[in-house]
């Protein structure tokens, strides 16, 4: 692309301004024409969040995202970054990356009709056309609007000229997007100088009164409680935005893995290698459903896709530390290891008992329901009843934990075929039987699953347990 150096060579090259809003719905365009995603890394919003994002771009609108913690909210207002041009041009030193064909702050202006064609231009990446800010109590004027510079009056000038003003957030994001992260959070008075500059175009600091007409496409985020509470948010600043998008957790199992699987930090290297069962990564996103339909678990702030990305990078990294305790190679999570994720899970949900210890028990009972969930999805009893009659004619038992080896579980299997074939029914290849890790794993949780549905007693010694018929 050829970037012009002043404002001759701009005009001369046939370029046109056009407003953000403009500009985003034209890129937009392109994108759905093309049958291309608008954000990247964004799953389970195909068929309810995307479409109303792309009605509310096609229509020019300001955006505010309602939903709870780890909806990817803030992740989509970021995304629409690469909706905006690569490269922009502005007046060259301008604080407010200023049109060149229409300059609106003193300082362009008076550079322009003092230089002309000959003004410099520079060249603006669109990913530095973004504003984000988290509302809070203490935000200010001066950060989002701006204030007087004192240092400025020292070098000279009067109190009168414009020049004196430090810009804030808003006005530094003109021609770009500005995001406010829990809107509701920000002052009431802070949002009528959002609404004045926003609405009326002009700024009022001290005392000044200047014209001010921001070209800024404006998104922000809220908890729907506190958006909807009468008070939390001033009408007119509410009316501002003209779509209101619902977003939620995922809808589906298999795509919170999807999600999980894609944003999780795995642990890698020191020559061990990772496995993860599918009915594994079940457990943790399952529990993650469960607790967001739980009573004892508070829904107002709602339980996040961070909770089954945590309780997964945990439970592989439980996984990893009993291999090498043991000096193995091959790290497969298995039922003994789902403890490790209370610790992960405590700060990532807000149970509503305040009694001591309530809140490990909640958690105990979630990865228990999210595990018979999981295996009576997985079996049928056709499939285990092998299992049970081999305990009862043998009067089996079994023992698993931590401190069990993986080759130990072969020799479970050896000795009780049942197991051997109802892991096959688990979706096991016959390769997979000669891998003990893998067995150990699937062992596990078909004699958990057993005994949580009441057909299998357990003895539970720390982080061992002894499995035996009724």
């Amino acid at each position: 692309m050829d970037l012009s150096e002043n404002l001759g060579q701009l005009k001369a090259s046939g370029w046109t301004s056009t407003p953000v809003k403009e500009e985003i719905r034209r890129n937009a365009i392109t994108r759905i024409r093309n049958g291309e995603p608008l954000f990247d890394g964004v799953l389970g919003y195909e068929n309810t969040v995307a479409p109303q994002l792309e009605n509310a771009l096609l229509a020019g609108h300001d955006i505010v995202f309602l939903g709870e913690r780890g909806q990817a909210k803030t992740r989509m207002i970021r995304s629409c970054i690469n909706l905006l041009d690569e490269w922009m041009p502005i007046i060259a030193g301008s604080e407010i990356n200023d049109d060149p064909l229409n300059p609106v702050s003193k300082y362009a202006k008076d550079i322009v009709a003092a230089e002309g064609d000959g003004t410099k231009i520079s060249w603006v990446h669109r990913s530095d056309r973004f504003a984000e800010k988290l509302a809070t109590p203490d935000t200010s004027i001066a950060d989002l609007i701006g204030e007087v510079d004192p240092i400025k009056v020292a070098e000279g000038r009067y109190l009168s000229d414009e020049l004196t003003l430090h810009y804030g957030m808003v006005p530094r994001s003109n021609r770009g997007l500005f995001a406010i992260n829990e809107l509701p959070d920000l002052a009431e008075r802070i949002q009528v100088g959002l609404l004045n500059v926003l609405e009326e175009r002009d700024v009022q600091i001290r005392g000044y009164r200047i014209q001010l007409p921001l070209d800024i496409m404006l998104f922000a985020s809220a908890n729907p409680e506190d958006y909807t509470n009468r008070g939390r948010i001033i009408t007119p600043l509410k009316d501002r935005f003209g779509t209101q998008i619902r977003t939620h957790y995922p809808l589906e199992i298999d795509t919170e893995i999807e999600i999980v699987e894609q944003e999780a930090e795995i642990f890698q290297g020191e020559g061990i290698d990772i496995s993860v069962p599918d009915f594994m990564a079940e457990i943790v996103v399952t529990m993650s459903h469960l607790a967001r339909e739980n009573p004892h678990v508070n829904q107002r702030s709602g339980v996040s896709v961070r909770l089954s990305i945590a309780n997964y990078e945990t439970l592989v990294a439980s996984a990893v530390r009993r291999t090498l305790r043991q000096g193995g190679t091959k790290a497969v999570p298995r039922i003994a290891d789902l403890p490790s994720l209370t610790p992960s899970t405590m700060g990532k949900i807000e149970v509503e008992s305040m009694d001591d210890g309530r809140d490990t028990e909640i958690i105990q009972h979630l990865l228990s329901s999210a595990t018979i969930v999981v295996f009576k999805e997985a079996l049928d009893h056709a499939e285990v009843s092998d299992i049970l009659e081999a305990f009862e004619e043998t009067e089996a038992v079994v023992h698993t934990g931590d401190d069990v080896a993986d080759s130990d579980y072969l020799d479970m299997v050896n000795k009780m075929p049942a197991l051997g074939k109802a892991l096959i029914a688990l979706g096991y290849a016959p390769d997979d039987l000669t891998d003990s890790a893998l067995v150990a794993s699937g062992v596990e949780f078909i004699l958990e699953g057993l005994h949580l549905s009441k057909r299998l007693n357990k003895e539970s010694l720390g982080a061992s347990a002894v499995y035996r018929s009724r």
